[in-house]
């Protein structure tokens, strides 16, 4: 009898976002067969009581699962040392498990996606994540799934044994890095990457995700994705911490089960090719830059 991965949710202050997250997480195909572990931050300050308050209420009625457990944090630890927590502890206790925020949508295969390339990938040492997002690639005929080395961080998975390469310490992780390897981890200088980095170091951001792709990428690990997105992030409406309010990463999610994986543990050329391509060009051209400038500010 095959043990599903552990789903951990992270949630803070939006009850709208989060009751959506969770309903299309309950229409996963594998959702009364997963156990759902719901880690819910304390409130920063005054100003968040009550929406953090609204979630835990949402949050306590939860069924379709074989268990869900609810992990409230009486003080506010933030998502970056929620997250770490919340997933060293679950890789402890199961070895594996599926992580998701209070933003996202999911399709009813997504769960089944995670689990099968979980069990595919799991003695594959390189193979480190596995990401159910996926940017727009329009008019890119890809494979269904494919290897590349980013890390996406909006709805993922990982085991143990790749976890425990997580550096959480900034300045070991950019002590390794040299031009080359600079270029190579921002896309060729395609995505800021590398500027995350040194905002980190710098305190301008609290970003785990982008200390999770550097740790997989000096170890020349890979990550799994589809080339048809599975989830959506519905938290650019100016709602949330770490998200801004455009559209240039809405998705229209797969409607279908995955049913191809890569037997070849290799970066997929094309798709490398694809990615680089949409970041290159994914902020349009000066005109349409204005004019998604003015129009979110009218928001």
């Amino acid at each position: 009898m095959q043990t599903f991965a552990p789903i951990a949710l992270f949630v803070y202050n939006r009850p709208q976002h989060t009751a959506r997250t969770l309903k299309f997480l309950q229409q996963n195909e594998l959702a009364a067969e997963s156990r759902l572990f719901i880690f819910s931050d304390g409130a920063k300050g005054k100003s968040d009581e009550d929406g953090v308050l609204e979630v835990r209420e949402i949050i306590k009625n939860v069924e379709g699962f074989k268990s869900v457990e609810i992990i409230e944090r009486d003080v506010n630890m933030g998502l970056a040392e929620s997250v770490i927590a919340g997933v060293s502890k679950l890789v402890e206790m199961y070895k594996q498990v599926i992580v998701f925020e209070d933003d996202l949508i999911s399709s009813p295969y997504t769960l089944m996606y995670f689990n099968e390339a979980l069990k595919k990938y799991a003695a594959e040492d390189q193979v480190m994540h596995i990401g159910a997002y996926m940017y727009n690639l329009k008019g890119t005929e890809l494979p269904e799934t494919f290897f590349y080395r980013a890390a996406t961080s909006w709805g993922w998975a990982t085991w143990e044994r790749a976890w425990q390469h997580f550096e959480p310490n900034i300045d070991t992780l950019m002590s390794q890095f040299d031009p080359a390897k600079k270029s190579a981890f921002s896309i060729e200088h395609t995505m800021n990457f590398w500027k995350q980095m040194q905002d980190f170091k710098s305190g301008r951001n609290n970003s785990w995700a982008i200390r999770w792709y550097a740790s997989i990428f000096l170890k020349g690990g890979l990550t799994l994705n589809p080339s048809q997105s599975l989830v959506n992030n519905i938290g650019h409406d100016g709602t949330g911490i770490h998200s801004g309010i455009n559209d240039i990463y809405n998705v229209i999610i797969n409607p279908k089960p995955i049913s191809q994986y890569p037997t070849e543990i290799i970066e997929d050329q094309a798709a490398y090719r694809a990615i680089k391509g949409f970041l290159a060009n994914r902020k349009g051209s000066l005109w349409q830059r204005i004019k998604r400038y003015v129009t979110e500010r009218l928001k």
